[in-house]
């Protein structure tokens, strides 16, 4: 399989590339923004609950739509790589490496999805739990899934440090490219770090 991959040509490469890159933007956006997003109401338990509840075939179309742009993430890994190898292997094989890593904690994140669904299930089980307190495990399954998010793109911040540099050492893609990769990746960075370090940063 893996000397399959080796013979694509680059163009063909970098258009697969930028065909995945598409589908894990759409992915991406319209899980967080159309779907989690429209169905959250920062700091009230009951309504966000209410609103997963009421909109159940909608929260499960973005946990899809998660699961394929990880697995988008997961082929663009390998295609960057071979992409960038003949600049310098090693650095692509980590730039590789830390976009799998980011991959998999974005897949064992979506696990906090799946227990909102659980607890809005009606199980016979959750009787054990007043009206309250499964709005607020809802609420904080959802805040959870944002934190958990948040260092996954830790790995991604550094996965566009070393993709950025590889990009503008290539000589086949804009320097520009490499330069906005990398400044997007100290603001991952930035970012995840202060949700770690600043006690009030806003998860929602």
């Amino acid at each position: 399989m893996m000397n399959r991959l080796s013979e694509i040509s680059l163009p063909k490469a970098a258009k697969l590339a930028g065909g995945l890159y598409l589908i894990i933007i759409m992915s991406g956006i319209f899980a967080e923004f159309f779907v989690r997003q429209s169905l959250l109401v920062p700091g009230d338990a009951a309504a966000t609950a209410a609103n997963v509840a009421a909109s159940g075939g909608l929260f499960r179309l973005g946990i899809a739509a998660d699961l394929i742009m990880i697995i988008s993430d997961v082929a663009l890994a390998v295609l960057f790589y071979l992409l960038l190898k003949p600049v310098n292997k090693t650095l692509s094989l980590l730039a590789a490496f830390f976009r799998l890593t980011q991959a998999a904690v974005l897949a064992v994140n979506l696990l906090n999805l799946f227990f909102v669904l659980q607890l809005l299930g009606g199980a016979d089980y959750l009787a054990v739990f007043g009206a309250n307190q499964l709005q607020g495990l809802v609420l904080f399954f959802l805040q959870a899934h944002g934190t958990g998010y948040a260092v996954g793109l830790v790995f991604f911040g550094i996965q566009c440090l070393l993709l950025g540099y590889l990009i503008y050492r290539s000589g086949y893609f804009p320097k520009i490219l490499g330069v906005l990769l990398m400044v997007a990746g100290i603001g991952y960075l930035t970012d995840s770090f202060a949700r770690v370090l600043l006690a009030n940063y806003a998860i929602y």
